[in-house]
């Protein structure tokens, strides 16, 4: 998968920036700093560095609270929560191996993006398709073990972790296609532990989709300008800073109303309502400090503050899943 990367907002009309002055100069995100060394190391580092094996935080933590959810009045052996890691940590490695090598030679071109192993030559295409291959059969191999049902929505989930790297060549709403594909990892998780779907799994999927697009929109900031240049689609490009801050904004309003209907639809208690608070606190800080006259703080908002929403989501889950037994 891509990286994912007022005052009163703007209307959000199709308009361009209005000068230059529109916002402060982007910060060099961590990407290129990273792989700067990727030339460096050992083979193991580089695949590290290439599928950002780091940002795991950012969707595995929801995973397994959907598991823990899910088993309540259902056994949950531990070979079928070692399968669970094992199918997101696959599938997220496929997806983000596969949008290396499809956006290849757009990274060559971004200045922010030439260094990464792939353009740079660090990995050689032939090692990035193996590895991809390798992952895809390895999360369909956890599929398979965790139930004919998570065996047959495989191939979908697979069609929206693949499809979101084409997304951005053609519709600037490419930032809600990642988050609906990276949606499917509680809901699959839900499915592996009861085999069906139900009201807090939706629910659950409903805050993840909106999360995940409404922080990409803000990780998206630092690409769009060179993205109407090459004339990508993505939200910053299509509507500014300014529209793009309040359509994230907008979207981490659903995610908030998502997780609270979550507390009535899975029954969980003040455990879980304390860290749906704190998790609030992070994104309007996440938002107060992402200004459209200052996006020097943008790294602290993508790279820490999510990964701090999904460390408390879990970790408030679990605690109350467990106090409540």
């Amino acid at each position: 998968m891509s990286e994912p990367k007022d005052e009163h907002p703007a209307p959000l009309t199709a308009v361009p920036d209005p000068a230059p002055a529109d916002a402060a100069p982007l910060p060099e995100l961590p990407d290129a700093a990273l792989v700067a060394v990727a030339s460096g190391g050992n083979a193991v580092a580089r695949f590290g560095r290439m599928i950002k094996f780091s940002h795991t935080v950012f969707a595995l933590p929801f995973a397994l609270a959907a598991a823990a959810l899910a088993a309540r009045g259902h056994p949950l052996s531990l070979s079928r929560l070692l399968a669970i890691i094992v199918a997101m940590a696959g599938a997220r490695t496929a997806a983000m191996g596969f949008n290396r090598i499809v956006d290849r030679r757009i990274d060559a071109r971004n200045p922010r993006t030439a260094q990464r192993e792939l353009p740079a030559g660090a990995i050689s295409l032939h090692a990035a398709w193996a590895l991809t291959l390798a992952s895809t059969a390895v999360f369909i191999g956890a599929a398979a073990f965790l139930g004919k049902l998570c065996l047959a929505l495989a191939p979908v989930a697979l069609l929206f972790l693949f499809g979101y790297s084409f997304t951005k060549r053609f519709t600037f709403l490419c930032h809600l296609f990642l988050g609906l594909a990276i949606a499917g990892g509680p809901g699959g998780a839900w499915i592996a532990v009861r085999g069906d779907i139900g009201a807090p799994a939706l629910w659950l999927m409903l805050a993840v989709a909106t999360w995940i697009g409404g922080f990409d929109i803000l990780y998206a900031l630092a690409d769009r300008d060179f993205d109407r240049s090459a004339g990508l689609h993505s939200i910053p490009a299509r509507f500014g800073v300014r529209g793009a801050l309040a359509i994230s904004g907008a979207l981490h309003v659903v995610t908030m109303a998502a997780l609270v209907m979550l507390a009535r639809a899975g029954a969980l208690g003040p455990i879980y309502l304390a860290g749906v608070i704190l998790i609030g606190a992070i994104l309007v800080w996440e938002h107060a400090i992402v200004r459209p006259s200052d996006l020097s703080r943008l790294d602290m908002a993508f790279f820490s503050l999510n990964g701090y929403v999904s460390v408390a989501f879990f970790v408030a889950t679990l605690a109350d899943v467990l106090v409540r037994r």
